[in-house]
């Protein structure tokens, strides 16, 4: 069973090196990594290309942004399941996609998610957040939350039915593709309890007060889309919550 893993990246010398080495020390053989570089300026391309890997496509070009870069990827992809991973995040250890493909194949499952760890990029050692998507329910999205979004592999039928991340979002995109897919009654999903990627903290939707009033923006528009009753108030309330998640960290 092949497993596609799809990289986006712009300028993304500083931390290329340890997404692809991660990917590279997995244990499991049949691994397809698709980069979709947004015409970088730096070493981006010359790093991935100077070192062993298992990149079976790379592309660099203007794009329309990390969304439009990965529906790209997903449409290059010859995988029976696809994965996505950002160009400063890494799996967390060797076994992470063999046991993802372990449980794809002896589960009757679409898709599956698990946990993420959140760390400090000037010391990576250093856990500053843990996010678990154990208690995740549907109506949790009414809050503004979702499972871990890294840590979700999903059959590449269910994009074929389903289609692709909407480019018209800017920050949200993975919150309205996710929504859409739980909303399915016929998608089976599993959690899988495990922490699958490792991320750096100061991404897109995390960089500063304008970037959550655009993300909380567009989760509202993803809920009224897929007919999710929800208000501001609710998705604001998020906040008093992930404070505990800062406090449970977790190794």
């Amino acid at each position: 069973m092949k497993i596609s893993i799809i990289t986006a990246t712009y300028n993304s010398e500083k931390t290329i090196n340890d997404c692809i080495v991660s990917l590279q020390s997995q244990t499991y053989p049949e691994i397809e990594h698709i980069i979709i570089d947004g015409a970088s300026k730096d070493r981006t391309i010359e790093i991935i290309n100077s070192q062993p890997n298992r990149v079976k496509i790379i592309v660099s070009e203007p794009d329309k942004g990390i969304y439009d870069a990965m529906n790209k990827g997903i449409g290059l992809s010859t995988g029976e399941i696809i994965g996505i991973l950002n160009s400063d995040d890494y799996f967390t250890n060797s076994q992470i996609i063999g046991k993802v493909v372990e449980a794809f194949k002896s589960e009757n499952i679409d898709a599956l998610y698990g946990d993420v760890r959140f760390i400090n990029p000037d010391n990576t050692k250093r856990t500053v957040r843990y996010y678990s998507s154990k208690n995740f329910t549907f109506n949790r999205f009414k809050y503004g939350f979702m499972p871990a979004h890294p840590s979700f592999f999903i059959k590449r039928t269910v994009y074929e039915k389903f289609g692709y991340y909407k480019t018209d979002y800017k920050i949200a995109s993975d919150f309205e593709f996710m929504l859409r897919v739980f909303s399915q009654s016929e998608i089976k999903l599993k959690y899988i309890p495990m922490t699958f990627v490792t991320m750096r903290i100061g991404g897109v939707s995390t960089k500063n007060f304008y970037s959550q009033i655009l993300l909380n923006k567009e989760i509202l528009k993803a809920c009224k889309e897929n007919n999710l009753k929800t208000n501001v108030f609710k998705i604001y309330s998020k906040y008093v919550l992930k404070i505990f998640e800062f406090i449970r960290k977790k190794p």
